[in-house]
This record gives structure tokens, C-alpha cells and sequence, in this order.
């Protein structure tokens, strides 16, 4: 299905993207990371940045496609602390930054669908 290889194209490319940025540009995710989590928020970047070029790789390849969408959904949702954080850190900044970092809390509930039906359509392909 042409639908379901470009959408897996398009998330595959998002999580590989954000992978890399977590290493070319550590210090934005760094600053995010919850103080709760322990050792150092760097050590911390680095995994998720792995763990996003991870799945997005699996998204990317047929075979792992649908395990790749449904970790996707979990790694969606698994990050949402830190833009929680990210919101509250930013509560005092001007009105822009204060927006931006505030519409990335509702933007993880579509990543999270949009993952969950890409697992969804490579698992019924099966049947």
C-alpha cells in the first residue's frame, strides 16, 4: 500500500531527524531532561537520540515496520515528561518561545495516533 510507505517514509525520516539533532545539538535536550530521571541528563540525550534513529530505522524497513510503529507510539508518549518540563521551564520567556514550547504538549497526542495506525495497518496486513 503506496499510503502506508510514505507515511512510514514520513515518520521514519521525523525520528531519524530528531535522532541526529539529539547529538548534533545536545544542550536543547539536555536542558529538557526531568531532574527525577538519575545520572546525567547528556547520558540521557544520547539514548533517546539512539533509541529515536532505533525506531526509526524499524519504522523504515518493511519487516520491522509495524514492531517499529508500535515502539514509535511508546517513544511518543515516553518523552512527553520532558516537554512538559520544557513548558514549564519556559513559563517566563517571551510570548513565542512560551507558545512553541506549549504546543508541543498536544502535538505528541497525533505522533502517538499516527504511529499507533501505521502499526495497526502493517499488522492487519498479516491477516
Amino acid at each position: 500500500m503506496a499510503d502506508t510507505t510514505t507515511s512510514a517514509r514520513l515518520l521514519s525520516g521525523l525520528l531519524i531527524g530528531a535522532g541526529v539533532a539529539h547529538f548534533v545539538a545536545p544542550r536543547q535536550f539536555d536542558a529538557i531532561v526531568p531532574r527525577a530521571l538519575p545520572g546525567s541528563p547528556r547520558t540521557w540525550t544520547r539514548l533517546s537520540g539512539l533509541a529515536e534513529i532505533a525506531v526509526g530505522a524499524a519504522v523504515a524497513h518493511p519487516r520491522t515496520r509495524g514492531t517499529g510503529a508500535l515502539a514509535a507510539a511508546g517513544l511518543f508518549t515516553a518523552v512527553f515528561p520532558a516537554n512538559v518540563k520544557m513548558a514549564y521551564d519556559w513559563r517566563h520567556r517571551p510570548a513565542p518561545l512560551r507558545a512553541a514550547a506549549l504546543a508541543r504538549l498536544p502535538l505528541q497526542v497525533p505522533l502517538v495516533v499516527w504511529a499507533a495506525r501505521l502499526h495497526k495497518a502493517e499488522t492487519s496486513k498479516g491477516r
